[in-house]
């Protein structure tokens, strides 16, 4: 047991040895906290799912403050090697060991208890582990998250959400490359609604100038760029943030039609 631990501990350290060495990013080793990931993706609800078997690979995070593991659940002091090595050595005489207990955020597990018993395990290169399971929701999905890094987008678009509300669907169409993007389109779709409401001389909610100006601006604007080739390298939205600010600038105005998107082809290139 005492050379488990010792091997684990030494295979967390050339981890991070490695990843320096590398110049990798900073956050990639460590262990996801779930308050932090919950604050960037915005909590919905909970509901507890029971008793499940859960991959290994999956488990990136803790609730706990204290940070004694790694993002593989490697140990990442001596100040766990007692405990670890007792339940090391339960283990393997075949006592029972209980079920850990874990937050599921999307595809991602967050221990609430059981932090040695997963490292044990995947230092044993176990694949699955037994787990009472609680399921939380969020505003913004929790797809695509690797390090903490990813947490600062996550938080930008849960804002850019609650600015502009629509189906989960039309969000797939509104991705940005830089987090702050998701602020200036939000500012752009108020703004936006602004000009409708004196325009239609009436008033709409959030969700009401969010479905318009998706429908009846950014797709219909969306297409005339793609045909035009204005489109560039970025995505659907940067394309249409880059080349809304150019038409006010060169001309003033917030009309869309042919005469506009030539124009633009002139200057743009």
């Amino acid at each position: 047991m005492e050379n488990d631990f010792l091997r684990a501990r030494r295979r967390q350290v050339l981890s991070r040895l490695s990843s320096r060495l590398r110049r990798g990013p900073d956050d990639v080793s460590l262990i996801l906290p779930y308050d932090e990931v919950i604050a960037a993706l915005g909590f919905r609800g909970e509901r507890y799912a029971g008793l499940q078997t859960i991959s290994l690979a999956a488990v990136v995070g803790t609730v706990d403050s204290r940070r004694d593991f790694d993002r593989r659940f490697r140990p990442t002091s001596a100040r766990v090697r007692e405990r670890w090595e007792r339940l090391a050595l339960a283990q393997r005489r075949g006592e029972p060991i209980p079920p850990i207990d874990v937050y599921q955020v999307g595809d991602l597990y967050f221990v609430k208890d059981g932090h040695h018993r997963v490292s044990i395990a995947l230092a044993a290169r176990q694949r699955t582990i037994d787990a009472y399971v609680t399921q939380v929701l969020t505003d913004v999905p929790a797809q695509g998250i690797r390090g903490r890094r990813d947490l600062v987008m996550k938080s930008y678009q849960r804002i850019f959400a609650e600015r502009v509300p629509l189906p989960e669907a039309a969000y797939a169409e509104l991705t940005c490359a830089d987090p702050w993007s998701y602020a200036e389109l939000g500012e752009n779709v108020e703004a936006w609604g602004f000009r409708y409401m004196q325009a239609e001389r009436t008033y709409l909610s959030r969700e009401q100038i969010a479905r318009q100006w998706f429908a009846g601006e950014f797709t219909p604007v969306v297409r005339m760029l793609r045909a035009a080739d204005l489109i560039g390298s970025g995505t659907d939205a940067e394309a249409y943030m880059r080349v809304a600010s150019q038409r006010y600038r060169l001309m003033r105005t917030h009309e869309w039609n042919d005469e506009v998107i030539e124009r633009l082809r002139r200057e743009v290139r």
